[in-house]
């Protein structure tokens, strides 16, 4: 059988994401990318700061069947980066580059589809989709999450003003020419949250679920073994940005009131970001030192082995369209719990976690407080979640599967051969 030609645009794209590569993107970009190439050859439009890494994979046999084209803007635009508003221009900036690439590209090769990967949040639009006839494949896509009204009041000024814009920003893009055209030509959309699938207007029968993580056996050859705990202190862990939707400083509050109940308790936050000062000025105040201490990032391998130390993933974001933490807490086998919304809305079930409603400031604050409490007093609980997790994970979430799945979905799309 034929193997279709298959032009990608994977602005994130990096095998080794930095902060600077836009690190669960850039991750998303790579899986899939690498398992398209199981199945089409691929020509892969992404930005030149991957080059590097993308080019070491392919000396080493890390894929194939795939050639990438790199694109770049002037140095000198690389300011608008430093504002929502700004990066959401730079972005759109370079797509129509892209746009131009692929007509050139078209000229020598003729693509069978055309799979817009990253940067996908539901309300950015894909020129390349829009305007080029050929079948166009969405996503995965977020970007319908928003912070609920009640904890809002957990933002300093700065951050909600941010959020108002980001907000009045959606608004414009959502419906604009350029992405309702989109929308309207797309074969299929895929969707990481019911947040952005309620906001879709593609017809139902356009529209797939699919997740933003996942896990891979070579990361994991036979995935960390659960770590036996014998007593002792309960242990829980964050991992990830230290950003203001984080949720971060409620979760202090949270773990506070909870260690009333627990004296022996203790978190650590592993990341780093602009909350760093905040969050340490906050634990200072409330002298929680010792009992909450903030860990700079890790590498992969350590930090697996910090989840795999731990009882419990805390994870109390306000508004993440994935998570890519949880899905890994839950191949090591750790119950999670987070807030209902978005992503961890998505991935946290009662089977395997405790998600929490946000109804209002003081009741999420009591119910992560209860959650920690139940889950620490009851081992057999967390180790019956913990292996109900790793089960998911498993059947769901290793990268292979889901390439299987976005292969269906192909298949569902593209005339037969």
């Amino acid at each position: 059988m034929k193997r279709l030609n298959v032009l990608v645009s994977a602005y994130a794209c990096n095998p080794i994401p930095t902060e600077d590569a836009y690190p669960g993107e850039a991750i998303l970009g790579w899986n899939l990318i690498k398992q398209l190439s199981r199945f089409y050859d691929l020509t892969v439009l992404t930005r030149t700061y991957n080059r590097k890494n993308l080019e070491n994979e392919i000396k080493t046999g890390g894929i194939s069947n795939t050639r990438f084209v790199y694109l770049t803007l002037p140095p000198s635009w690389e300011r608008l980066k430093k504002s929502f508003l700004g990066f959401s221009l730079y972005y759109l900036l370079w797509q129509i580059k892209a746009y131009s690439i692929a007509r050139r590209l078209r000229k020598d090769r003729d693509f069978d589809v055309f799979h817009h990967i990253t940067f996908n949040n539901d309300w950015m639009p894909s020129f390349i989709g829009a305007y080029i006839k050929m079948p166009f494949i969405w996503g995965p896509m977020g970007g319908g999450q928003q912070i609920p009204r009640c904890l809002k009041t957990e933002l300093r000024r700065k951050t909600r003003l941010n959020e108002r814009m980001r907000l009045w920003g959606q608004w414009f893009f959502r419906h604009s020419y350029f992405r309702l055209r989109g929308m309207k030509r797309a074969k299929a959309v895929l969707v990481c949250n019911r947040d952005t699938q309620r906001i879709i207007p593609a017809r139902p029968e356009r529209v797939h679920f699919f997740p933003v993580n996942g896990i891979s056996m070579e990361e994991f050859p036979r995935l960390i073994p659960m770590e036996k705990r014998n007593g002792g202190a309960f242990r829980m862990i964050y991992a990830g940005r230290l950003d203001p939707i984080k949720g971060l400083g409620l979760g202090i509050k949270a773990f506070e009131l909870f260690l009333k109940k627990r004296p022996d308790a203790t978190w650590e936050i592993v990341g780093q970001g602009p909350e760093f000062k905040r969050l340490e000025r906050l634990i200072a105040d409330k002298k929680l030192q010792g009992k909450v201490f903030i860990t700079p990032w890790l590498d992969r391998r350590n930090l697996m082995k910090k989840i795999s130390e731990s009882d419990v993933l805390f994870f109390p974001s306000f508004r993440d369209g994935g998570g890519a933490v949880i899905v890994e807490a839950m191949a090591l086998g750790k119950p999670v719990i987070g807030l209902d919304i978005g992503g961890p809305g998505y991935h946290i079930r009662p089977a395997w976690g405790i998600k929490v409603q946000a109804r209002n400031h003081d009741q999420v604050i009591e119910d992560l407080a209860d959650a920690l409490k139940t889950l620490s007093r009851d081992e057999a609980s967390r180790e019956r979640l913990g292996k109900a997790g790793r089960k998911r994970a498993l059947e769901f979430y290793l990268w292979d599967k889901l390439g299987d799945q976005l292969h269906d979905i192909y298949q569902g799309v593209l005339p037969p051969t």
